[in-house]
């Protein structure tokens, strides 16, 4: 009977080059009679998110029905949820030595280029009650969830990534209710212990910018970039900019790649300076640099949803119009309250204005329009937004820190693969403690995950796409795609005194291999056998099977 093969020798090596399993036992040792050690747990935990991300429950079975034994050399029966609970909670209190040690090793073993890192946080949402949480781990707790389910208590995760290749080479865990300004400064100094000599560039989304987190930063030498929100930087200032009177900028976005020159969205900027003030007289004035920042295709996409949301709003205005004086609504307060409920549902409360009264029959009156004055005023800001830098000017002029900002959407995309082929989905567990504990693992399998497809990319450069990754056609190398092509190799299990044998891969899993430089016949660990005659363990080697 076959085993399922996949990805298992590929997250084998990865894990290796990474000294996961080393670093983990040193930071957790065991005692020597142990079964297993918590760095073989961690590592096949590791690598059953990668192959099989399913609930977390009954590994042993995962392991049976995979090549587990014959590459990681672990027993399926050791792999037991008392054994898996046990190594969670082993680690639960060395995750931030554990993290910082894998990202150091990730950067010097892969040459990760760590000069500018992005920064981001999710939330993820749980099952239970969690009244009683373990002090000294992150608690669940209500929040703002990004999965929009306030029904359910969350944690939360940040994730650095670095612009070279995605890769996610430290993240932290947070409070499900932990606000995500406050969380920067903690992490910007680990990322400084990461970087080491580097002065590096943190790029972050607009929960980046507040007094208290830019004054860490600077003072700590870190340069950053990050959008303004409309506290720092108002709509009104926005509407004053001349489009006209901004640079063009010779940038194209990734979505455009390919398409017509007419086509493609267009950049411009605009450059000023401003200054943060603290709330105590004490605090230093922060002088900052301000990039103003106009694309067209985010002022057509604004253009759009507005014109949609007016239409929707009219047409409940009309339907309300037409229906005054029914029994839905009978008088003026009536009238007045589902007028509030169009405003707030569909978003309109700053541009409508209505005149509700009463006729001289008792009838309900309504009369409305939208404000031509701020309509003109909220058109003025489509496509503008601003960007924060404390950028030397001759470092980076106003199109380069665009530039550097646009890698941001790589974070966002790491965080595709953490809920999505990784499957972090709303999970039970029954400690906060593991519950801290399965986020790293998570994110550590995101770590190899994104590994793999740098390496793929890097292998294959110039090129950008490879064939037969999708549906017969040239796709751009993905994790998910590589990952679910290595999904189908398989093993034949060792019968008697034959050894294991994985039969001829097909020659897109071989291109594939080879690009990672994984020979799945030579696993990184040896398999566990009765002993011989002169009391050592008899390996039994993995074989690949000829062609033809």
């Amino acid at each position: 009977m076959e085993k399922a093969l996949g990805a298992l020798p590929v997250v084998a090596s990865f894990c290796r080059r990474l000294d996961l399993q080393g670093i983990v036992d040193r930071a957790c040792p065991v005692r020597e009679v142990a079964t297993l050690t918590h760095g073989q747990v961690i590592a096949a935990l590791v690598a059953n998110r990668l192959t099989s991300p399913t609930p977390l429950w009954r590994v042993e079975d995962w392991a049976r029905a995979w090549a587990v034994e014959e590459t990681l050399g672990i027993s399926p029966d050791a792999l037991n949820d008392d054994r898996i609970g046990r190594a969670l909670d082993a680690i639960a209190p060395k995750l931030e030595q554990l993290v910082g040690s894998v990202g150091a090793r990730a950067i010097a073993a892969f040459g990760l280029e760590v000069a500018r890192l992005h920064w981001d946080m999710t939330s993820i949402s749980l099952y239970g009650a969690y009244e009683e949480p373990e002090e000294g781990f992150i608690a669940p707790r209500f929040g703002h969830p990004k999965d929009r389910r306030p029904d359910l208590k969350q944690v939360q995760t940040g994730l650095a990534v670095t612009s070279d290749g995605g890769v996610p080479v430290f993240h932290r865990a947070y409070d499900g209710g932990a606000g995500e300004v406050a969380q920067v400064a903690g992490a910007m100094r680990a990322l400084g212990k990461l970087a080491g000599e580097r002065r590096f560039l943190l790029v972050g989304d607009s929960k980046l910018v507040s007094y208290a987190n830019l004054r860490d930063i600077m003072a700590a030498k870190v340069d950053f970039i990050a959008p303004a929100s409309k506290t720092y930087v108002p709509a009104e200032v926005l509407a004053a900019l001349d489009v006209q009177a901004a640079a063009p900028v010779d940038y194209v976005a990734e979505r455009d790649q390919g398409k017509p020159l007419a086509q493609r969205g267009s950049y411009r900027v605009l450059e000023d300076t401003m200054t943060l003030a603290g709330k105590r007289k004490r605090d230093p004035v922060l002088h900052l640099r301000r990039v103003f920042v106009w694309s067209s295709a985010r002022a057509d996409a604004a253009a759009t949803a507005r014109a949609k949301k007016l239409d929707r709003a009219r047409d409940d205005l009309e339907r309300l119009t037409r229906g005054l004086g029914s029994r839905h609504y009978p008088d003026a307060a009536a009238v007045q309250a589902r007028l509030s409920a169009i405003a707030r549902s569909r978003r309109v409360a700053a541009l409508l204005r209505a005149e509700v009264g009463t006729d001289q029959a008792g009838k309900p009156t309504l009369a409305w329009w939208f404000d031509q004055a701020a309509l003109a005023a909220e058109q003025a800001t489509d496509g503008w937004y601003a960007l924060l830098t404390n950028l030397d000017p001759a470092q980076a002029d106003a199109a380069q820190v665009l530039a550097r900002y646009k890698g941001q959407e790589v974070v966002e995309r790491r965080y595709g693969a953490f809920k999505g082929p990784l499957a972090v989905a709303p999970m039970f567990l029954q400690s906060n403690r593991r519950i801290q504990a399965l986020v790293t693992v998570i994110c550590l399998a995101l770590l190899v995950f994104c590994l793999v497809e740098r390496q793929v990319r890097r292998a294959i450069a110039p090129a950008v796409r490879l064939h037969g990754l999708y549906a017969g056609q040239p796709a751009k190398p993905t994790g998910r795609l590589i990952f679910q092509s290595l999904g189908h190799l398989r093993l034949i299990p060792a019968s008697g005194h034959d050894p294991p044998i994985i039969p001829q891969p097909p020659p897109l899993q071989a291109r594939l291999l080879q690009l990672l430089d994984v020979d799945p016949t030579q696993p990184p660990l040896t398999i566990r056998r009765p002993m011989d005659t002169n009391g050592f363990n008899a390996p039994r080697p993995l074989m690949c099977e000829e062609p033809g």
